[in-house]
């Protein structure tokens, strides 16, 4: 077990984004269970140093713009409702709740929010402050898109990933590095558990409480995210029983499946991330801004009072400040000098 002194100088490195060699090795924070879980070279300048940032001239902005993409090549949240027809800003239905939610958060926040799920869309990236993937699942972008999004992203283009972002383009290294170097592997039982939040200056995370009750799928990841600024973990010890079921899934929501017994799996289950589970992070990447959180799988996230999941608020509160960060309305990445 790490001695105490050092597991906090490892945490505390971490939350600044700084390299962990020469505390206790190199071992990361969380200790060996988050040790060797594959770290890449993706080839690019990624981190939290200011300087992977391309601040190159640009128009000033009036108004921020920024594309919400939703396309799933895979497994479909239920949250994000039936599949939209091609093309930019198709009809929505009642249970698209993930476009409708974003839709009226952006424009409480004066933001001027697109969306699609039509890759020929994403091929023309340069009017947008920030590109955003909720819930995209598996191999959603042709190779003009891929190129676009890298592009955009040197250009200094903002990204936001939101819960199964995560689950997306893994066999593309770079969208890997994109997301921190980190990728989904699997999930625990979808249920309540605490979020501390680490970070008391960040955009995203300075109007937080410390720790808040919320209800999640609680990713696995492999890789473990690097040269990432930490701001917020799960406490694994907090998780609870499900005392109330997420939304129903609308009509061709791909279904979820219930684990099979441990006598049909051959190989090991991900046993968890222990005393350091991260679920929201930044980081500079091959010129751009992101903004990251494993958050985010149900509906009711953008509901309020009863019909919404503990924390739901405190949720939206974050992934807004995490937007406008990443879009250059406010400081993005800050670290947290307490």
């Amino acid at each position: 077990m790490v001695h105490r002194h050092i597991r906090a100088a490892l945490i505390g490195a971490a939350m600044l984004g700084l390299p962990l060699t020469g505390l206790a090795g190199t071992q990361p924070p969380g200790g060996a269970i988050n040790a060797n879980l594959g770290e890449a070279d993706y080839g690019v300048c990624r981190g939290v140093d200011p300087a992977c940032f391309h601040n190159w001239p640009r128009a000033a902005t009036k108004v921020y713009r920024v594309l919400l993409y939703t396309r799933t090549a895979g497994p479909r949240h239920a949250a994000l409702g039936p599949a939209l027809a091609p093309g930019l800003n198709p009809a929505l239905t009642d249970e698209n709740a993930v476009q409708k939610g974003m839709l009226k958060l952006a424009a409480e926040a004066g933001i001027r929010l697109d969306y699609t799920e039509d890759p020929a869309q994403m091929t023309a990236l340069d009017a947008y402050n920030a590109v955003i993937f909720y819930s995209t699942s598996r191999d959603n972008l042709d190779d003009d898109a891929k190129t676009a999004l890298r592009q955009f992203m040197r250009g200094g283009g903002g990204f936001v990933a939101i819960h199964n972002a995560f689950g997306t383009l893994y066999n593309w290294p770079y969208y890997e590095g994109l997301l921190g170097g980190a990728n989904f592997y699997s999930h625990k039982p979808y249920r309540t558990g605490d979020v501390v939040t680490l970070n008391a200056k960040d955009a995203s995370t300075r109007d937080l409480p410390r720790r808040w009750a919320f209800q999640d799928e609680w990713y696995d990841l492999v890789p473990f995210p690097t040269h990432v600024r930490f701001l917020a973990t799960v406490d694994e010890q907090s998780y609870r029983a499900l005392t109330s079921a997420p939304a129903p899934m609308p009509p061709g929501a791909f279904p979820r499946r219930a684990p099979g017994p441990a006598a049909e799996r051959a190989i090991g289950s991900h046993p968890g991330h222990g005393d350091f589970h991260p679920v929201v992070w930044c980081q500079y990447y091959d010129g751009g801004k992101v903004w990251a959180t494993t958050l985010g799988h149900d509906a009711r996230v953008f509901n309020d009072g009863a019909d919404a999941v503990p924390g739901a608020e405190a949720f939206r509160k974050m992934i807004l400040g995490g937007l406008k960060s990443v879009m250059g309305a406010e400081p993005f990445c800050t670290p947290d000098s307490r």
